[in-house]
């Protein structure tokens, strides 16, 4: 297909500061530039995320910063009015309301509007108890809702509030971003955890991770991200702060494994791999997971991944790990999803779905 113009509205491309979101645009973006399509990222200087960029303006995208003003959002809804595509994404902090009903208004006679959830479970709790939400009547005007993930439970529930059409595009990795690297000392553990301090993140991360770290007190862990530094914690496991996306591969390269702990909204819904997930196993981590519904979908329990129930099980999982099975198990991992599960894969789908493919047509009755 000839290459779109694509305006899209987002948290951050150039910042992951409380923007967990920042890698999944990259990859996505980045893999649709080297199809051809032409993309304007529209992110607001906000929540300090431009005094924490951790790359440049990348030469695959146009990066405008905008105001985070009333007057900074009509500009810049202004200027996406000539693109073939407009995207919305959720949680962009600033003016969501405004933006999801501003993008509708920007879209060409002939051109689409897209609703792009890098959050749905959250998005469907808040608009399924608040039925005047903003959100909820403008769903069915969009001519597209896709989806961080969420698999046929989120399929079904944003059709049931009107989305013409909803499919999921699954985090994955940039095989050029994310891979094995030399074992870095600085970040050398039994168990390594990164994720950002949230509300529906915490207990999980008491349950699975501090629990276990706990129940191994001759063990290192080490806990990354923002907003831990005053979390009480076995002595044990070291805080790292904010980890920058330069570091990701010396993190999950370093330790003996890496654990996913999914948050509760998303470990509900299921079919909900964080990107971490597809980072370090590009990396060739040997991943431990908390359980959700799907996995098996993205990778094989026990030869590709490890799933525990709780932190025993965690405990279990590293008190037993080998450095060679810990090997076999990351290595397993990479082929998988250097097999199915990189951004060029999704963005295959992306562009199918711009196209007009329906979605009986990509195999995805199911949604997933």
């Amino acid at each position: 297909m000839a290459g779109l113009d694509i305006a899209f509205f987002g948290s951050s491309l150039v910042s992951a500061y409380w923007n967990g979101a920042a890698t999944y645009y990259r990859g996505i973006i980045r893999a649709l530039a080297g199809r051809g399509h032409r993309v304007t990222f529209y992110e607001p200087d906000a929540y300090d995320r431009q005094q924490h960029r951790d790359m440049d303006d990348p030469p695959w995208a146009r990066v405008v910063v905008y105001p985070a003003t009333a007057e900074g959002l009509a500009t810049v809804l202004d200027a996406a009015h000539g693109a073939d595509v407009v995207i919305k994404a959720s949680g962009v902090g600033i003016f969501d309301d405004e933006l999801a009903a501003g993008v509708l208004d920007a879209r060409r006679p002939d051109g689409l509007a897209v609703y792009w959830d890098v959050d749905a479970p959250a998005t469907l709790a808040e608009i399924t108890a608040d039925p005047k939400a903003r959100l909820r009547p403008l769903l069915p005007l969009y001519d597209l809702v896709l989806t961080y993930g969420g698999g046929p439970p989120v399929v079904r529930a944003f059709t049931a509030l009107g989305a013409q059409v909803c499919v999921p595009v699954y985090n994955a990795h940039d095989p050029a971003t994310h891979h094995p690297v030399p074992h870095d000392p600085r970040f050398a553990a039994d168990l390594t955890f990164l994720g950002n301090r949230l509300p529906d993140r915490e207990e999980r991360v008491e349950r699975f991770f501090l629990d276990a770290a706990a129940r191994l007190p001759d063990r290192r862990f080490l806990l990354g991200g923002n907003g831990w530094h005053d979390k009480p914690m076995p002595p044990n496991v070291t805080a790292l702060g904010h980890v920058y996306t330069a570091d990701h591969n010396a993190l999950n390269c370093s330790a003996r494994a890496v654990l996913n702990i999914s948050r509760s909204s998303m470990a509900d819904m299921g079919y909900s791999p964080a990107t971490r997930v597809f980072e370090a196993a590009a990396a060739g981590a040997c991943i431990i997971t908390d359980d959700w519904s799907g996995i098996d979908r993205f990778l094989e329990p026990g030869t590709e991944i490890l799933v525990a129930r709780d932190g025993a099980a965690v405990a279990e999982h590293v008190a037993a790990l080998t450095p060679e099975r810990a090997r076999a198990i990351g290595d397993a991992a990479r082929r998988r999803v250097l097999a199915q599960h990189t951004y060029d894969h999704r963005a295959v789908l992306v562009e199918a779905l711009l196209s007009g493919a329906t979605v009986g047509s990509l195999g995805l009755e199911e949604g997933v």
